[in-house]
Parts: structure tokens; C-alpha cells; sequence
């Protein structure tokens, strides 16, 4: 039965409009329901995607920033000390520099872990110094006249220098096989050296 406006004024108007309303008041209570059990059983997944967003998106953001430290890094030891002298920049300049990048970033220079190269080819051209690999106590590895292309190309050789670290990075993902799980993160960079 459907009640009309004009129905509503007469004594059974009015008592057809309320079965309608009780009607759909019993409608509308069992779709909440339903709609209540499908949000109990949605809402944690979306709440779980984002989370991991979040976390894979700092780990990213971390790794971003690392290697801009070790790209500086590398940069600031390529240089010479002054112009005309042609000394090289000093492993603490260097690690000052990768440590203001870190800083700016929040992130804890005591947690780097070193990351010595296994067997770099050194450079034995006559205009740079003898080559070397140096771990100072921040564990930032810094190597000088490195070869920076492969040894079997037939490009003239590329001398520079190489900054290396690592730095751990703990998910906190609860619910998950991730939680407290952590990563490694590396940071390399080179620099051509300037004759």
C-alpha cells in the first residue's frame, strides 16, 4: 500500500504511513548490519595497505637520502684542496659532508655500517696519487684513484673516487611477517676526478 500526501490527513493515511516507515526501518536495520560486517572485515585490510605505503614510502625516502650523502660525499673527495696545490680533500671533509646530509635528514650517523669495496682497480696514471680505500671510525669508506670504468672497455680510463656505506632500516609493520624485520640499505657514488 502506498500512502499519499493527500491520504495523510484521513485516519488510515497515517496508519499506512507508519507500517511504511516500520517497513523500511527494518530494511535499513539489517543492511547496517551487513554493512557493519563488511567494514569490520575491509577496514583492517586498508588500514594494513596504508601502513604499508607508509613504511616502504620512509624506507625509500632513507635510501634517497643516503645515496645523496655518498653522492656529495664523493664530490667533495674528487676535489683538490686548493687550486693550485692539487692535494686531495681530507676523509674528514668528506664524512663531514655525507654526515650534514644525514643530519639534515634526522638520520643517526652512529648506525652506518661499513661497506669496503672487495677488489677495486686502482688507477695508475701519473697525475693522480696512489690509490687507497680508508674506513674512518664513522664507517664511511672513502677510495681514491679508483678506475671508475669497467677494465675491459676500450674508453680511455676513468679515475675518481668512490663513498660507500650501509644503513639499517626496521620495518613496523604489526600483523605482519615484516614486522621488526630489517634491511640494508647501500649507498655508492663516484666522481670523475678533474686533471
Amino acid at each position: 500500500m502506498i500512502c499519499h500526501p493527500d491520504a495523510e490527513r484521513s485516519r488510515r493515511g497515517r496508519t499506512c504511513c507508519l507500517l511504511n516507515l516500520k517497513r523500511s526501518a527494518h530494511q535499513l536495520g539489517s543492511a547496517d548490519g551487513a554493512e557493519i560486517a563488511e567494514a569490520a572485515l575491509v577496514l583492517p585490510l586498508v588500514f594494513m595497505l596504508l601502513l604499508g605505503i607508509i613504511w616502504f614510502g620512509r624506507a625509500f625516502n632513507i635510501y634517497a637520502t643516503i645515496q645523496q650523502a655518498a653522492q656529495q660525499g664523493a664530490i667533495v673527495a674528487a676535489r683538490s684542496s686548493c687550486a693550485t696545490c692539487g692535494n686531495q680533500t681530507s676523509d674528514s671533509a668528506v664524512t663531514a659532508v655525507v654526515e650534514a646530509v644525514m643530519k639534515s635528514a634526522n638520520l643517526d650517523m652512529t648506525q652506518i655500517i661499513s661497506n669496503a669495496p672487495a677488489s677495486p682497480v686502482f688507477c695508475a696514471n701519473p697525475p693522480y696519487p696512489a690509490g687507497g680505500c680508508s674506513t674512518k671510525s664513522n664507517n664511511v669508506t672513502v677510495c681514491r684513484n679508483v678506475q671508475l670504468n669497467p677494465p675491459a672497455t676500450t674508453q680511455p680510463v676513468q679515475c675518481g673516487t668512490a663513498v660507500m656505506f650501509q644503513y639499517p632500516f626496521t620495518f613496523n609493520f604489526p600483523g605482519t611477517s615484516l614486522n621488526m624485520q630489517q634491511i640494508i640499505l647501500s649507498a655508492q657514488a663516484q666522481s670523475r676526478m678533474e686533471n
